[in-house]
């Protein structure tokens, strides 16, 4: 009884903490809008007009923006780039919107256990990811056609709209639709199967629907720009790769298409960070010919790819439900957990409500 007295006790203080670094971000990010670009020590007009050119209009664009992109715009070394990049970073820490370059560990412990986490609508995927989808982290779910990719990027459309308390990141959503399977009649569904406001959930949700892989890139690369105009807390794209495996076809092209998403997936990194947004990605698979026990299903994209994503989870079909499977995390346990879809989006099995139902009933019970 004391046990558990404590961990609601635990859960309690945690979601306390959520609200008050929500609070917190929310002040934090309030100076950025008196931030110009010409407070960065080393620019002057001249360089902000070119900057400006180049679509950089903010001190966090400049913050996020690579020193070789930087280069050819500005027509200058790659060096020169590189200060102007670091100064812009130098300013965002001098006014505590970035974080210190040093911080101790306790400090790095007790920001994390603040972390805001949006639900998927399934309790059982929440658990695998120890509360949901995590801010300043990309999370990537890869897996064959059919197997809940699109279904829980729509879920999450719904979810992350609703208040921190009820396990959503109350914000706006970016949804960048590569394959042309995003329907907003289906998140209209989940959200009335869920008891929420329809109308309110669509307009918070901005859809981008992308036609080639420089579209994407382009998108990619004025992405902190979109975030500032819709208040956006997370960005799904569904999918990262089908357009660079539809255009870069043969080993000839293979290097400039690794390139290509290697320079769009670490601007995505640096945008959670310094945004504290949540970043969602789906991916495709492709099989292994050279498997012969096991599964032969491995995610697209290669090394590339792998790296660059903070969570790893494979869906795979199993009959009429889903299973999720985390495949590469930092701190998850490697374990796995089934879940279905329904008009509910991403929900859990009738057995695991039936579960928890149990459990709630006895808990009353012992209060």
């Amino acid at each position: 009884m004391v046990d558990r007295k404590a961990t609601m006790e635990n859960e309690s203080n945690n979601d306390v903490a959520q609200k008050n670094n929500a609070n917190t971000i929310s002040e934090s990010l309030s100076p950025i809008i008196d931030l110009e670009i010409q407070d960065i020590e080393g620019i002057g007009p001249t360089t902000a007009k070119k900057l400006k050119d180049a679509g950089i209009v903010s001190v966090m664009d400049l913050a996020v923006a690579s020193s070789d992109e930087l280069a050819v715009d500005l027509n200058s070394s790659k060096d020169s780039a590189a200060s102007f990049i670091m100064a812009a970073q130098k300013l965002l820490r001098e006014s505590n919107i970035l974080e210190k370059e040093f911080v101790t560990a306790d400090a790095a412990l007790e920001k994390r256990k603040s972390m805001l986490r949006c639900s998927t609508g399934s309790a059982a995927l929440d658990d695998l990811l120890l509360g949901g989808v995590e801010t300043q982290a990309v999370t990537e779910f890869y897996g064959e056609f059919g197997s809940g990719k699109s279904q829980i990027c729509h879920t999450l459309c719904a979810t992350a709209r609703q208040p921190i308390e009820q396990g959503g990141l109350d914000g706006s959503i970016i949804y960048i639709d590569t394959e042309g399977t995003f329907r907003p009649e289906r998140v209209e569904q989940i959200a009335r199967a869920r008891g929420l406001d329809p109308s309110q959930i669509l307009k918070s949700v901005a859809v981008c629907k992308i036609y080639n892989s420089s579209h994407l890139e382009l998108i990619v690369k004025d992405l902190g720009k979109y975030i500032n105009d819709f208040k956006a807390k997370m960005v799904i794209i569904d999918s990262i790769i089908s357009l660079h495996r539809a255009e870069f076809a043969g080993r000839g092209t293979l290097a400039d298409r690794q390139q290509r998403l290697n320079n769009m997936l670490h601007r995505l990194v640096r945008l959670t960070e310094i945004y504290n947004i949540a970043i969602v990605i789906t991916n495709q698979v492709q099989s292994s010919p050279d498997t012969f026990f096991g599964d032969p299903t491995k995610a697209a994209g290669g090394n590339v790819l792998g790296h660059a994503s903070t969570y790893r989870i494979y869906l795979r079909k199993s009959g009429e439900n889903r299973v999720a499977k985390m495949i590469d995390s930092p701190y998850h346990p490697y374990s796995e957990t089934r879940f279905t879809v329904n008009e509910r989006g991403t929900d859990d099995l009738e057995e695991q409500t039936r579960k928890a139902s149990r459990k709630s009933a006895k808990d009353e019970d012992e209060n």
